[in-house]
């Protein structure tokens, strides 16, 4: 019975290849497109982050941090941390992860929200979503880096789509939790003064997610960081090449300085960006 099964297994692995093949042969020209739209925002990042002197970058983020979060005690935080990514030596290969995970964001923002928001207002859309949105989360990340390289080669392209594809189901999930909880008061009071559904988006619905929204780029962030490493085994520069290179050769101490930084950007992000509803 167990043989028959075995001998008579669901085709999963050669309908994949079929399909990447069949991409890889028709698709050719919409891959370079991308690729090209890709490096281009990936460039871009890299050259506003790595062209100013680090103390200038430093004090750019610090007063970010003050207009988002109007608190000094959280841009102290940012500047101790950015200064000892400093301190380590790190700062070119932080910029470099940097620029992976704000490629990430603008590339997650930029679908997830919309794509969010036409769920929460199309239930079916949400439920017949869903299913592609789990798999897209538990799939091994490895699997994804496969086609990625079939179709980007080596570099910072393949791993920024890696990433993305792990990361953008909690943008897609957390936008549609907070359209779909808006208050029925809310949406009731908007109509009953004459507003259109375009207006109760934009006055009402929108506003009100801001906390899940903010939710969702905050999890896009750590998400990212948690990639850098992955995205170091197809080529891509940043903090997780000197962590490859210490487990390749068993380096405890420069594993744990690079370790330290992840760390330390994903704080820094992190109280950076957190958004609480008033």
């Amino acid at each position: 019975m167990l043989d028959w099964l075995t001998d008579n297994k669901i085709p999963v692995g050669r309908s994949a290849k079929a399909a990447f093949d069949w991409l890889k042969a028709n698709a050719a020209d919409l891959f370079d497109a991308l690729a090209l739209t890709l490096e281009a925002l990936i460039r871009s990042i890299l050259w506003v982050l790595q062209t100013p002197h680090p103390l200038i970058v430093v004090a750019a983020f610090v007063a970010l941090t003050w207009v988002i979060q109007r608190s000094w005690k959280t841009c102290l935080l940012v500047l101790i941390g950015l200064v000892y990514i400093l301190n380590q030596g790190y700062w070119k290969a932080t910029t470099e992860s940097l620029t992976l995970v704000l490629s990430s964001c603008v590339v997650c923002m930029g679908l997830g929200v919309p794509i969010g928001i036409a769920a929460a207002h199309r239930p079916r859309l949400y439920a017949a979503m869903r299913p592609i949105l789990d798999l897209m989360q538990t799939l091994p990340t490895f699997v994804y880096l496969i086609p990625a390289i079939v179709f980007f080669g080596i570099g910072m392209v393949p791993g920024l789509i890696a990433t993305v594809i792990f990361v953008l189901p909690a943008p897609i999930r957390l936008t549609h939790l907070g359209i779909s909880t808006t208050p029925q008061p809310l949406l009731e009071a908007a109509t009953a003064f004459g507003a259109r559904p375009r207006q109760v988006l934009w006055k009402v619905e929108l506003p009100w997610a801001v906390p899940q929204i903010m939710a969702g780029l905050n999890q896009t962030i750590m998400l990212s960081l948690s990639m850098v490493v992955i995205a170091a085994l197809v080529g891509a520069a940043g903090l997780g090449v000197p962590v490859v290179r210490a487990l390749n050769s068993v380096n405890t101490a420069l594993g744990f300085e690079a370790g330290m930084v992840i760390v330390v950007v994903a704080i820094v992000l992190d109280r950076m960006l957190r958004v609480e509803r008033r």
